[in-house]
């Protein structure tokens, strides 16, 4: 039981590290790459709450019913931006509606009478819809790693390399792609482990 809380107390702060670093993205960027940042500051905070272990924080059975409500208008906004540009916003319909589908999965047993949490056992879901959720974010994390991995080089390269310096407003961290992309891998390593515990 220490190992799940551990792990449970890891996920939760790996989820909230990423969530105020979108937030803090969110603010030094405009436009799509704002709303983009926003939604990923969504999910991982809300990840992070819905992680807390059960055995150390009981969280009230109506919580299970305010993440759906949450996630579900994450998804509604998630969907209207994919309408309007398709790209990286139909990722986060999918990861929101993967956070609803976790957080209904995660009151039905609330609402039988079961204890709430990630770390009972007690949740449930539709196998194959939990499994193609899994196979979503597998590839996905392969995906991203693949990305950030470093590329082979050719030819060794001599004298000083021109690294390009980001432009738009804020600081350059925030427009950096590499850290965006590590914040979106620790969310769906994140969900992964969440959906594996359903």
């Amino acid at each position: 039981m220490h190992g799940a809380t551990l792990s449970g107390w890891l996920l939760v702060v790996l989820c909230a590290a990423t969530g105020v670093y979108c937030l803090l993205r969110m603010r030094a960027c405009t436009g799509e790459e704002r709303r983009a940042a926003g939604g990923e500051a969504l999910m991982g905070l809300g990840m992070a709450v819905m992680a807390l272990p059960a055995t150390v924080v009981a969280q009230p059975g109506w919580s299970w019913a305010v993440y759906a409500a949450v996630f579900g208008g994450a998804a509604l906004f998630g969907l209207a931006g994919a309408a309007r540009s398709g790209g990286h916003h139909l990722h986060h319909l999918v990861g929101s509606l993967a956070m609803l589908y976790m957080a209904v999965a995660m009151a039905a047993p609330v609402a039988q009478g079961a204890h709430s949490g990630h770390a009972t056992g007690t949740a449930g879901g539709i196998p194959v819809l939990t499994g193609g959720l899994l196979l979503y974010y597998t590839v996905y994390v392969l995906r991203a790693g693949a990305r950030l991995a470093p590329a082979p080089s050719a030819a060794p390269k001599t004298g000083p390399v021109a690294v390009p310096v980001p432009s738009g407003p804020g600081p350059a961290w925030a427009h950096r792609a590499e850290l965006t992309l590590v914040c979106r891998l620790s969310m769906a390593l994140a969900t992964v482990a969440m959906l594996v515990t359903l």
